[in-house]
Parts: C-alpha cells; structure tokens; sequence
C-alpha cells in the first residue's frame, strides 16, 4: 500500500478558514514569506484532502476496478497514492490564488470546483510530459488490433500511463493491475499471469508502432520521461528483511488484484441474474482456487501461497458463502448507486 504522508508543515487549518471567510486567503498568500505560505499550504491541505477523496479519489478508485483503494486513504496503493497527492496539491493551489472573496464553508468551496480543477491539472500535467491530454484510442490503432476489446481497453491504459509518474515497482508497466483488469474483460481465469499480459502490451505496442512518428511523440517520449522502474537488489539470505518484506508486499500486491477482479466478476454475474451462491463458489474458486502458482516462483521454498488449499474448505461453509454473497451485494448496490 502507498505511503500516505499529507503535509510535513504544521497543518492547523484555522488561519485559512479565518481568511477564507474574509476573503483575504488568496491576497494573504500571495504577499506571504516562505515560512507563511507553507503554514497556509499545510492548513489548506488539511481542508482539501478529504474533499478530494470522497469526491475523486474513490468514484475514479471504484471506476477502476481498484476497491481496496476506495476504503480508506491509507489503503491506496503505491500505483494511486501518486495521483491522490497530485490532485489534493492542484486543489491547494486553486485554493490559495482564488479565494478573492468571503467563503463560509471551505470545504463546500472546494468540493463546488474540485473535478474542474484535478481534471485541468491532470491535462496539464501529462500534456507538459508530452503525452495525449485526453488518451484515446484512434480508429486507425482500433483498426490494427481488430477492434478486440480487452486490446483496445490496454492500449488507452497503456496511453493513460505513459503520461503519469505513478510507480510499478520494477516493472515498467503495472502488470499485476493489468493482468486482473484482463481477467474482468476476457473472462479467461487461466490467463491471468505477467506473462501473458506482457505479450498482450508486445502487441499493442507493435501496432503503435506502424505508425512511428504518432509512436514516438505519445508512446516513446512520454515514456522515457516517467521515473525510471526500481531496480530490483539481489538478496541471497532468506533471512534477510527485504525478503521477507517482499514476500508480504507480494501477497499483498496479488491478493489485491485477484480480489478485484473477483469482485468485478461477480458484480456482473448478479446483476445478470446468476444464482448468487453458485456464483460466490464458481468465481471465487476460479479466482483463488486454480493459480497459475507464477507468483510463487521467485518465494524461498517452502513459502509458497496455499490459496489453493484453503477456498475450497471456506467455501464448503454455507456461512462463508452467504458473508460473501452479501458483501458483493452491498459493492453493487454502492457502485450503481454512485457511478
């Protein structure tokens, strides 16, 4: 999970009601020394990221597919936390240059502006790296894939994230994420591995590249630009806390993106009319019960993950399956409610 650190300054956000309300916070801003502006920035912040949150973060989280991210602030992962502090500081900003008049409630202020404001800065910011403002699949690129849906969904993921700076760890691309989107989009619970989504990209790059100029300005370019992938450091002692740390990030990072696309699954199978039971055991099982076991080849032996072991016992308890059905059942209910 992404490590969530909202401002460093002192961040009593009194000040800034207090000038909001008189309408002198921006005019107080913008004569303010260092010291003065990064106390008003930290209170801002402190005003501004929960707004952001429940009225950003969470809607495009749960569009995402990314639920473990739409709990909580602390539950965003390292590919999300990034955009969260880029939006909350473009709110901060707009805050602090446009608060000319008297604003009883900030935080109503704020929330009244925030997707024209994160979305702006959003545009300005990948367009400063070169890449497309608003990605879009072109037909001629549709046209290459032959109008495949997961590819053509892979190409736009692939062009949303060349223009960001969110961390895959030491992958150049976010193939785990991708790996459960693909499993949403095709189905294809045995096709749910690294491998088979790096050949997905191969491909779509390939049909990127028939066009080389449009390639080079929307793909190479804003690619070369993004922070550099982790290196990954060789560690020979089992013992040793990077790898053991590693092993529960791993988990973690698996556990998440199965749980996804789980979830995504039996969205779609209820809201189709499925039998939820049969359902709850069918996907569940398909999701965590029949691994590939690819993201136990790097594990020190004997570590290995026992998912396979334990769904089917879980799922034999009629208890568990009706906590699950009633889970998902509230996750339909929220995301039709709120998209």
């Amino acid at each position: 999970m992404g490590s969530i650190e909202l401002c460093p300054a002192r961040s009593d956000p009194v000040d800034v009601r207090l000038l909001a309300g008189r309408g002198d916070l921006a005019a107080t801003a913008r004569t303010a020394d260092p010291a003065e502006r990064r106390r008003l920035t930290a209170g801002a912040w402190t005003l501004a990221w929960p707004v952001v949150y429940q009225k950003v973060t969470q809607p495009i989280e749960r569009r995402r597919g990314h639920y473990v991210c739409a709990i909580a602030l602390t539950r965003l992962s390292d590919e999300c936390v990034d955009g969260f502090h880029d939006d909350v500081e473009a709110v901060v900003g707009d805050l602090l240059t446009h608060a000319t008049e008297p604003i009883r409630d900030v935080e109503a202020w704020m929330a009244s502006r925030v997707r024209a404001v994160t979305v702006d800065a959003h545009r300005r910011r990948r367009g400063s790296r070169g890449a497309l403002q608003r990605p879009r699949v072109p037909v001629w690129l549709a046209d290459a894939l032959g109008h495949d849906a997961w590819l053509t969904a892979l190409a736009k993921e692939i062009l949303t994230w060349v223009g960001g700076t969110a961390s895959a760890g030491t992958d150049l691309w976010p193939l785990e994420t991708w790996a459960a989107r693909r499993v949403a989009a095709t189905g294809d619970w045995q096709a749910s591995d690294k491998a088979t989504v790096t050949r997905d990209v191969e491909r779509v790059l390939a049909a990127m590249r028939r066009r080389p100029l449009w390639y080079e300005k929307y793909v190479r370019r804003p690619l070369l630009a993004r922070p550099a992938p982790v290196a990954p450091t060789p560690v020979d002692d089992p013992e040793h806390p990077a790898v053991v740390a590693a092993g529960g990030e791993v988990d973690e990072a698996v556990l998440t993106a199965l749980a996804a696309a789980g979830v995504e699954a039996l969205a779609d199978a209820f809201r189709r009319g499925a039998d939820p039971a049969e359902a709850v055991t069918r996907i569940v099982t398909a999701v965590f019960g029949e691994g590939t076991a690819y993201e136990d080849l790097a594990r020190v032996p004997g570590t290995a993950t026992a998912y396979d072991e334990q769904v089917p016992a879980l799922l034999a308890d009629p208890a568990v399956v009706g906590r699950i059905v009633r889970a998902v059942h509230r996750i339909v209910r929220d995301l039709d409610g709120r998209l």
